[in-house]
């Protein structure tokens, strides 16, 4: 879609929300904002070689501003503002793509770069006296559908500066209890629908003092159709159905090598549910994807499987989960592909760091793929403000992967890898958190020295 279009329709649509508007005098305004701080630090999270210069030592800083005005009861216009830029301590690399800016004074500047539209859209409920919702222009799927396994990040270019999707949704209320979701996406690669304000270019010798280039949003321009059906009729289960139709361009016309490099067009059928027998939940999900990959056919597979397990009356309210994942991956000895598309779920789901490590296999960040998790994990409410996450991960390859600097080529055992994180709740707009993950490699790779993620977190809402 481009940028006329989408600014076109969304114009089109508020002025015919608000012709529709029949009472003025009931609009209400809101508005808020958040600072979020982080301070992290990596390790060998790209080859786990303490040879190379992967390490990064840096702060985030993400600043974002939202207002909303509500006409009446049924309408809706929602609007946000963000930045987030960064600044290093030490950043190791060793090419020209990646340089090293340990030494260099910008890589310290708190430049604000690239304020965005985070969320650009207009509700409408019970459309037209229906029993539809409307939703039209940039918004955020966050835990909206099936704990983000296939749906959560449209933007994963950008880590977690912003998560939208250029989107259209009516939301079908069929009754009290059941909803059909009929979605259209469109996400390009870079920024073509709206704004960027304080963009800064790539430097170059005519222009040596502007440093930082466009964020990119994509890998690749993606564009989707989704038919999700959500039913709540029975206490004791929840389910969860769908379609989604999805293709993607090919990055770099075919000749990067990385795993969005050839043109996609993609089916998905699935489904996710949740069996309540307390103190007993049941979480599963699996699904099946089918099309092509450039002139290949594609058949793939994932889903997974998580026991829950709460003791509420118990000193510390503990809570156990123990589950499986699969995921599968491309077969070396087949012309064909059989390695599972995350679609719109290239987010850390289920590792910090590992969503990291991806990249140098797929050389596409946060593409889940070719992948067994065995994964233990136990919370603990330590106080009324704060919480323990301890979780255990055994990580395997389903299929190998050609030799290289990084990859042995004769093992599938990724490792074990360890996380804790400590949440402390300051109050209602103050929240912060230390996260930890430590990755002991296995035999998939060449080399076994740990990778480390360090994470510190500050955020403030006002």
């Amino acid at each position: 879609m481009s940028r006329k279009v989408f600014v076109s329709l969304l114009v089109l649509v508020i002025v015919g929300m608000l012709l529709s508007c029949q009472v003025f005098a009931e609009t209400k305004f809101k508005y808020g904002g958040s600072e979020r701080m982080r301070h992290e630090y990596w390790k060998n999270w790209k080859d786990m070689d303490n040879c190379q210069l992967d390490t990064r030592n840096f702060f985030r800083f993400k600043t974002s501003l939202w207002g909303q005005m509500d006409m009446d009861k049924n309408f809706t216009l929602y609007a946000k503002l963000t930045n987030e830029f960064k600044s290093y301590t030490y950043f190791g690399g060793t090419t020209s793509s990646t340089p090293d800016k340990t030494n260099d004074k910008r890589s310290y500047r708190f430049d604000i770069n690239e304020v965005v539209f985070d969320n650009l859209y207009a509700d409408m409920k019970g459309f037209l006296g229906s029993p539809v919702d409307l939703r039209l222009g940039r918004q955020d799927f966050l835990g909206t559908y099936g704990e983000g396994f296939l749906i959560m990040d449209g933007t994963p270019q950008d880590g977690s500066r912003t998560f939208y999707f250029n989107a259209a949704k009516a939301t079908w209320h069929m009754d009290d209890t059941r909803d059909l979701d009929f979605i259209y996406i469109n996400n390009p690669r870079d920024e073509e629908a709206l704004p960027v304000i304080n963009r800064l270019m790539v430097p170059s010798a005519s222009a040596p003092s502007l440093d930082k280039a466009p964020q990119l949003l994509n890998t690749t321009d993606e564009e989707a159709g989704v038919i999700y059906f959500k039913d709540k009729s029975r206490k004791d289960k929840y389910l969860e159905l769908y379609y989604i139709y999805k293709t993607e361009a090919a990055e770099g016309g075919g000749t990067t090598g990385g795993y969005q490099s050839q043109s996609g067009e993609l089916n998905t059928l699935g489904a996710f549910t949740k069996c309540i027998f307390s103190p007993y939940t049941i979480r599963k999900q699996a699904a099946v994807q089918f099309g092509d990959y450039g002139v290949n056919n594609r058949l793939a597979y994932g889903g997974y499987g998580f026991l829950d397990r709460d003791f509420k009356d118990a000193k510390f309210s503990p809570k156990l989960s123990a589950g499986v994942l699969y995921l599968s991956g491309d077969k070396k000895s087949s012309a064909n592909n059989e390695g599972w598309n995350p679609l719109f779920s290239r987010w850390p789901w289920m590792s910090e760091l590992y969503v990291l490590t991806m990249a140098g296999e797929t050389q596409v960040l946060g593409y889940w793929t070719n992948m067994q998790i065995y994964r233990l994990e136990l919370s603990l409410n330590t106080t009324k403000k704060t919480k323990l996450s301890l979780n255990c991960n055994y990580l395997r390859a389903n299929t190998q992967v050609a030799a290289s600097s990084i990859f042995s080529g004769t093992g599938k055992e990724r490792g074990y890898l360890p996380q804790a994180r400590f949440d402390y709740k300051i109050n209602d707009n103050v929240t912060t958190y230390f996260l930890g993950e430590y990755l002991k490699p296995g035999n998939f790779y060449e080399d076994n020295d740990p990778a480390i993620f360090l994470r510190t977190e500050v955020q403030v809402k006002f």
